[in-house]
């Protein structure tokens, strides 16, 4: 009896392969594979306060820093969607006590990993896609989009500032995923290549290092190979966003985030 308690323990195993299951049922039925458009692919969605339990928060006071943040739900308005908002104070002060931390003021937030089905361990694969796309209303402070996948090296990786044009207004970001930056430790490393077949989780952290508060609203990330929800999808040769990262940018979460 002990493998029954082992399916009772894991919660959402039969849940994430029946999600699993209609995955690949639409997939089949509408022939994505031989068309080569792909309806797309929800990574994180917050529009239930129940969605804010698949993330993990992680912030210098884990470490007896003294930045703040939390993740917290936000009910729809008549002016804005249902939303997590990502909210907080940076400081640079460290810790008097702790003479091995030198470097202080961070905090970010990403998925927790998918976790295990049926046909054994999860991941998203978005090779298919063009876009990581996400919607968000930012207050200009300096963020970055942060992947993971099961590559060798557990502590890398891919980055992407979260570049925003309307402060404080809602909009759409679409960053090309071979845009996205390999990084360990806060260096560049090669090869940069994202591993998409294995996406373990998304996240966006806070590094600019600039004491003060700090919030962004995000709705949803999703890959996806359309500028806008209702766009064909685009050729290889349709113009893309200017987002490309900025090359002398070493700082990243990499030593922060597990």
């Amino acid at each position: 009896m002990r493998p029954s308690l082992v399916l009772r323990a894991t919660g959402g195993f039969w849940k994430k392969s029946l999600d699993e299951m209609k995955r690949a049922t639409t997939r089949a039925v509408t022939m994505e594979g031989v068309t080569g458009k792909f309806s797309d692919l929800p990574l994180a969605t917050f529009h239930t306060p129940a969605d804010l339990t698949e993330t993990k928060l992680i912030c210098d006071s884990d470490d007896s820093g003294f930045s703040s943040a939390s993740l917290t739900f936000v009910p729809a308005t008549p002016t804005d969607p249902p939303h997590a908002l990502f909210k907080g104070h940076i400081s640079l002060d460290l810790p008097p006590n702790r003479p091995d931390i030198q470097r202080s003021g961070y905090a970010a937030f990403r998925t927790i990993e998918p976790g295990w089905s049926i046909w054994g361990k999860q991941f998203w694969d978005i090779d298919p896609y063009t876009y990581l796309a996400l919607r968000v209303k930012s207050d200009g402070s300096r963020y970055h989009v942060n992947l993971q996948t099961d590559g060798i090296v557990p502590t890398d990786i891919h980055q992407h500032r979260l570049v925003t044009e309307r402060n404080g207004e809602w909009e759409d970001v679409y960053i090309p995923f071979h845009d996205f930056v390999r990084t360990n430790h806060g260096q560049v490393v090669r090869p940069r290549d994202l591993l998409r077949s294995k996406v373990r989780t998304v996240g966006i952290g806070l590094i600019d290092r600039v004491p003060g508060p700090f919030e962004l609203a995000i709705e949803k990330i999703w890959a996806t190979d359309r500028i806008k929800e209702e766009d064909d999808i685009p050729t290889e040769n349709a113009n893309r966003p200017s987002l490309a990262p900025e090359k002398k940018e070493k700082r990243n979460l990499a030593d922060e985030v597990d």
